[in-house]
């Protein structure tokens, strides 16, 4: 495997705002970041805010438990985090009924999913239930199909959705699944979020350049909504 370090500047001083945005991309306390890596987690805080140097050790369990970008880390460009690698095999399991903070996986399309009612998954029984330690907070699995969302997410991979409350606090520029009510038609769909002019409505945008056009909904349409935290393949099930 590349070393995970390979071209980093681990002085920079933009390691730690990059960290920050990639911890909250994935919406993700700093507790909940940093607990599983070291005892004081308050130390993540102080080196996204630049007052603590990322040491080479701490940087390299961080890069690899989360499947970051090297890239990102070091320039800020390219996506945040890779798709889960082979050597994750062991942290990422599947088993057949929920147990302890597993994740339920339901093998369906978004497009079957639309519908009116509020709670998407109430009237879908899930596959299996799935343990891998940095998503066991989310709410479900899903797998995405076609290509409105590459290269976010490609076909055929499967994301970790987690039910956000508030939808006055919205990660602009992030990826979400939204449900809406009839008064969008009863939407179910995976775009980036955006800022409208109007308060009150939200711009839903596709990751991939080659579809155009924006949508426009209101606020108040939005019956649910959840944040893509991360993403897996089917190979990794």
């Amino acid at each position: 495997m590349q070393n995970s370090l390979e071209g980093i500047d681990l002085q920079s001083e933009k390691i730690g705002s990059r960290l920050k945005e990639i911890r909250n991309s994935l919406g993700m306390t700093v507790e909940e970041f940093y607990s599983p890596l070291m005892k004081a987690f308050n130390n993540g805080s102080s080196i996204e805010n630049n007052k603590r140097k990322l040491g080479k050790r701490l940087a390299k369990d961080i890069i690899e438990y989360y499947n970051i970008n090297p890239a990102y880390l070091n320039t800020g460009e390219g996506e945040k985090l890779f798709m889960v690698r082979p050597y994750l095999k062991q942290t990422f399991h599947s088993i057949p009924k929920s147990g302890g903070e597993s994740v339920p996986f339901y093998d369906v399309k978004l497009t079957d999913l639309q519908r009116i009612s509020s709670d998407i998954f109430d009237d879908s029984t899930p596959e299996y239930y799935v343990n891998f330690r940095p998503f066991n907070d989310c709410s479900a699995y899903l797998p995405m199909y076609g290509d409105s969302m590459y290269p976010r997410v490609a076909n055929g991979e499967i994301i970790a959705v987690k039910e956000i409350t508030n939808t006055d606090i919205i990660l602009w520029g992030e990826a979400y699944l939204v449900v809406t009510d009839e008064r969008a038609n009863g939407m179910v769909t995976v775009r980036l979020l955006y800022q409208h002019k109007d308060t009150s409505k939200i711009v839903l945008r596709a990751a991939n350049p080659d579809y155009e056009g924006d949508t426009v909904i209101t606020k108040a349409s939005i019956v649910k909504l959840y944040i893509i935290k991360g993403k897996i393949t089917q190979n990794q099930l």
